[in-house]
């Protein structure tokens, strides 16, 4: 048997060395990430410890915008001398002279700046008269709403009750407490500040349709808008209450911390955050108009006559007020003011500024921003009493208050000995 062999070609040596190098200097995936995830930590770790980094991201449609925001439609004359009530005194409202100006004119977000200008705001020297205690309905009306189809009033909510009759002049003010039925019939806790405070609470049930009555939404089908949220009807609702009886709104999820006499010369509402979004820079947690103020019947036109408002959005809410602020300065006529965020909404703004998370525990140290310290007394204890007005707690209804934080030690415990000092004179 013969063989035959194959022939054998011998790689040239200036291949075999391509080949060589080649192997050697080509990377692999692995061996890449293995150096570049290490790099990539580093420098966001060094580039966190330099700069402050400040990320939101919105989404607006840009067709919902050039429709509802860009266009600064003319108001629709509720100014006009031959249309305001004669409730309403414009000269004094608009024009007239004010101890205190609650607008900053810029942002304040830094340190402790926005805090100390609330401190500014000082209640005017009050005369023998103002002790004169005075009828139900010649008070200063605060308002507030709560449904009965979305959870019961319990405990929780109780404590918005306790700020008010804590830190407001019972002498002066009433809390109003409406609902979309029979709230207080069976509520024990209602029942007990009813009949506690005859003079300074009340509990009512209201009607969409009957508050609408005089006014240009009555009778449109927008007024049995609703959502999950009580977002629609609960903007709905505070601005025909204040129509019809004027005074202050406050949100069920809020704590007050001050007297708000010292606002109230002035119709407002508030800023949302220290950060002004674009669209949506005004809240209405807490806010004062004047009984049937032109400023509510200018948002009710706008009401009935823009696009009809989106489920489960503040289009009712924070932008209606910037479309109505926009309005107004267009014709001249001085807008209604804007409180800045930490009056009332402290926790919405920079991580070294802002106050602490009630739902979380005291900082270990006790101490909070720039050092500042937790105790009764100290720092953040005077900045609730003395310069802010309430906190704002944003609908967080399942999440409940660290047992001793702030919260209870600052203000329910603070809440509960002014009442006792009530109960005994």
């Amino acid at each position: 048997m013969s063989s035959h062999v194959l022939p054998m070609h011998k790689r040239s040596p200036t291949v075999s060395k391509y080949y060589r190098f080649n192997s050697i200097i080509r990377p692999r995936p692995y061996t890449v990430l293995k150096f570049l995830i290490p790099a990539v930590v580093v420098l966001f770790l060094l580039g966190f410890y330099h700069y402050e980094p400040h990320v939101e991201f919105a989404f607006y449609e840009r067709d919902w915008v050039h429709k509802e925001i860009d266009p600064v439609k003319p108001l629709a004359g509720c100014f006009d001398s031959g249309r305001v009530s004669p409730r309403y005194n414009v000269s004094e409202a608009v024009y007239g002279p004010k101890f205190t100006n609650p607008q900053a004119g810029m942002q304040m977000r830094f340190g402790m700046d926005c805090y100390d200008f609330a401190g500014t705001i000082k209640s005017p020297s009050k005369s023998g008269l103002s002790s004169i205690v005075v009828s139900a309905e010649q008070r200063t009306q605060f308002h507030t709403y709560w449904r009965i189809d979305l959870a019961e009033f319990g405990p929780r909510q109780e404590y918005m009750l306790k700020s008010f009759f804590a830190t407001q002049d019972l002498s002066s003010t009433r809390l109003v407490l409406w609902s979309n039925g029979d709230l207080a019939e069976r509520n024990l806790i209602l029942q007990k500040y009813l009949k506690r405070y005859p003079d300074a609470f009340t509990v009512r049930k209201l009607s969409i349709r009957e508050l609408a009555r005089g006014t240009v939404l009555e009778g449109s089908s927008l007024l049995a808008s609703t959502d999950k949220k009580a977002w629609l009807d609960g903007d709905l609702i505070r601005l025909l209450l204040l129509w019809n009886y004027g005074g202050v709104w406050v949100d069920m999820d809020s704590l007050l911390t001050r007297d708000l006499e010292p606002l109230l010369e002035h119709e407002f509402v508030t800023q949302w955050d220290c950060y002004d979004k674009k669209y949506s820079a005004l809240n209405g947690a807490l806010m004062h108009f004047r009984q049937h103020s032109p400023y509510l019947c200018e948002a009710f036109h706008i009401m009935l006559n823009d696009s009809p408002p989106r489920s489960g959005s503040t289009d009712w809410g924070s932008v209606l007020y910037f479309k109505l602020w926009r309005r107004l300065v267009a014709a001249s006529i001085p807008p209604f003011k804007i409180l800045p965020f930490c009056f009332t909404d402290g926790r919405s703004c920079r991580l070294d500024n802002r106050l602490p998370d009630p739902f979380v525990s005291d900082d270990s140290k006790g101490k909070w921003t720039m050092g500042l310290g937790m105790e009764e007394g100290g720092a953040l204890d005077k900045t609730l009493h003395e310069k802010v007005f309430g906190v704002h707690l944003h609908n967080q209804w399942n999440k409940e208050f660290p047992r001793n934080g702030w919260v209870e030690r600052l203000l329910l415990k603070k809440y509960d000995r002014k009442m006792e000092t009530h109960h005994r004179t």
